[in-house]
């Protein structure tokens, strides 16, 4: 199948119906996406149905015998294209995604750059890809390759549309499988546009589809399809779990990467402007709508009085606005009901006394915020043990800070979590680093440093953080399996 661009006339540019019937939308059946920062319409997309999903897996069918046949190298070739044509068209499809998402036009630069790299990273491993030969002398030899595993599903969230989408796509579609995709309600348009861009760079009719719509109607189709063969889903605990329940009986292949309570550990020796800076980005990135941002923040009692002082006097600096503005460092919330479940959680802890707001802990009203999802960047000290401020994932610009007297203590309070994503340790001792890396339990730990996530590391969790792996030659795998011939002689 083919993608179609439709224009609808809004300055947002173009959408595209793909899979769905020609009619979608007539009767009512469109999602309003709606700039988070003004409230403004900026355009509409069809929600989907369980029969456009239908339709996209059949046209995802069509075009796999094509497609997987041929050669990886032929297949890196068009990603790079796409990569190319991204980079030429970075700065509209950054402001497209400041828009919709409400993330300030820096980070959105950032952002459609890393979907670029994602792309060109694995175009570049096309030219190496091999199968393992094995000689068993005179019982004879064996030949290993890896196969597409089919039509694939996949599930992107609101708060990374673009660099999520980069992480499925690229993978799979270098694999050799064809994919059905949904966005996110709130950020379907910039997703829409990628796929336009890869679909000119040279992709087979129906090798991309893109469904938009509801979770409960185009997500759960695609995950119940019985020929799809994987689904790779990156969103919350609960809808982690509901896909596991709903995929278990159909010996469908998952990656899940689900939500994270990343603690960030600072030690004595640590550079203390340095962490601070990395705390910064850490939590407020993205207005901390971040799976693997800081979550807890747990510093030695010995510089604890010196690094809340600094960390503070950062936090009130940060400028609160439009993300289109100029010299603005948090955006606002994507959603209205993000930013309430914020309100929240910083409500019950004043209430019930379960830490000292230390600056922000509202949000923002006036003039200049009326229509959007504001929330001033809050630093909550001494929260009590059982506060939801670290036991649940903060998904908004919310730091509680906890000082700890040593090591062991952070450590058992880092490991005080179900979820097990990322985690940081600040020092510059090589045993404190192993000792994290050993006994904290996260996918992933960075030193003196947090949140990056280049294309050539596996990321993702454990627990209730998910299974499975994005990123690098690990994701690769995960959209392949082994087929293995004998030769008897």
């Amino acid at each position: 199948m083919h993608i179609t661009i439709n224009t609808f006339g809004s300055d947002t540019g173009m959408l595209m119906r793909i899979g769905g019937k020609d009619d979608a939308g007539i009767d009512g059946r469109w999602i309003e996406v709606k700039n988070p920062a003004t409230g403004e319409l900026l355009d509409r997309v069809p929600a989907g149905t369980k029969e456009d999903v239908s339709c996209a897996v059949d046209a995802a069918e069509v075009a796999y015998g094509a497609w997987a046949k041929k050669s990886m190298r032929e297949r890196g070739v068009i990603l790079f294209h796409a990569a190319r044509n991204v980079r030429d068209q970075h700065k509209d499809l950054a402001r497209l995604l400041t828009l919709e998402q409400g993330k300030p036009l820096h980070e959105s630069i950032d952002e459609v750059r890393g979907f670029a790299n994602i792309l060109e990273f694995y175009a570049g491993i096309s030219a190496h890809s091999s199968g393992e030969a094995i000689r068993l002398g005179p019982a004879g030899d064996c030949m290993v390759i890896r196969e597409p595993l089919g039509v694939c599903g996949a599930i992107i969230p609101w708060n990374m549309p673009v660099l999520i989408m980069g992480w499925k796509v690229g993978p799979a579609l270098l694999a050799g499988n064809t994919l059905v995709l949904k966005p996110a309600s709130t950020t379907p348009l910039t997703t829409l546009k990628l796929a336009g861009i890869l679909d000119s760079a040279g992709l087979l009719p129906g090798v991309l589809n893109i469904v938009t719509g509801s979770g409960e109607s185009v997500g759960a189709a695609i995950v119940r399809h019985p020929r799809i063969r994987k689904v790779s889903f990156t969103g919350d605990c609960i809808t982690g779990s509901k896909i596991r329940e709903m995929a278990s009986g159909l010996l469908k292949d998952l990656t899940l990467e689900l939500g994270g309570s990343d603690p960030m550990i600072v030690m004595p020796d640590a550079a203390i402007d340095k962490a601070v800076e990395g705390a910064i980005r850490g939590r407020f990135y993205n207005a901390g709508q971040t799976c693997t941002a800081v979550k807890r923040l747990y510093v030695h009692e010995k510089i604890s009085s010196l690094f809340i002082q600094k960390l503070k006097g950062r936090i009130d600096a940060l400028t609160v606005g439009n993300g289109l503005g100029s010299k603005i460092d948090i955006g606002p919330m994507n959603n209205a009901g993000q930013r309430e479940k914020i309100s929240q959680m910083v409500e019950e802890t004043r209430k019930n006394k379960e830490g000292t707001i230390l600056t922000g802990g509202y949000a923002l009203k006036g003039t200049a915020y009326e229509q959007g999802y504001f929330y001033r960047p809050t630093l909550v000290s001494d929260v009590v043990p059982g506060s939801r401020l670290v036991t649940n994932e903060i998904f908004g610009p919310v730091l509680p800070i906890m000082t700890v007297p040593d090591l062991d203590t952070a450590i058992r309070e880092a490991n005080n979590t179900r979820y097990e994503l990322g985690a940081s340790v600040w020092t510059k001792d090589l045993a404190t680093t192993k000792r994290v890396f050993d006994e904290v339990k996260a996918g992933i730990i960075w030193v003196n440093r947090h949140l990056t996530v280049p294309p050539e590391i596996p990321f993702g969790g454990m627990n209730e953080s998910g299974t499975g792996r994005e990123n690098g030659q690990h994701a690769l795998d995960s959209y392949s399996r082994t087929k293995t011939l004998f030769l008897g002689w």
